[in-house]
């Protein structure tokens, strides 16, 4: 199978805008750097480390999404989401995304995958770097009504009205 194509523009692009902006970094790699090698599928499905600040008086909890906007299917591909994290925990050790690994009662949403974790980056083979956009929403809310049988996207269109803040690092990956 030939798999040229254009890329698609920054999704985030596309969101409305959010209030405030949260800062992400990592101690894993840089902001649009290559994400560790043992991120990925095949060589060790590690989640990379992550931090945000600046979120604004009123966050009482966060939304954690991991997407690839260039895999080769409609929409992209969900690599990891974690709802309902606590407004105190401002970051996750590299790691974090191990089934059933949730701070403080959050809850980690069926991937792409159809697990609940980390799936790790997995570009086709030959196919040019991938972007793996992990966005941090803050809330103003600890409650939204979802728990862990909802999809990304239903998490992420309920949560619109409860957005304080949004911030985003961008890792790639390549085979």
């Amino acid at each position: 199978m030939n798999l040229e194509r254009t890329f698609p523009p920054d999704p985030l692009d596309h969101l409305p805008a959010a209030p405030a902006e949260l800062q992400v970094t990592s101690e894993d790699f840089a902001d649009q750097g290559p994400l560790p090698r043992n991120a990925g599928f095949g060589f060790g499905n590690v989640s990379p480390q992550l931090s945000w600040s600046g979120a604004p008086e009123g966050t009482k909890s966060y939304l954690l999404v991991c997407h690839d906007p260039d895999a080769p299917v409609l929409g992209g591909f969900h690599h990891w989401a974690v709802l309902g994290i606590p407004a105190e925990v401002t970051s996750l050790p590299s790691g974090a995304g191990e089934v059933g690994v949730g701070p403080g009662g959050a809850v980690t949403l069926a991937n792409d995958y159809g697990t609940k974790d980390w799936g790790g980056a997995a570009p086709p083979e030959g196919d040019p770097a991938h972007r793996y956009i992990f966005t941090v929403w803050a809330l103003d809310t600890d409650s939204t009504g979802l728990d862990a049988s909802a999809s990304v996207a239903k998490a992420q269109f309920t949560v619109l009205g409860n957005v304080l803040a949004r911030g985003s690092i961008t890792g790639t990956y390549q085979l």
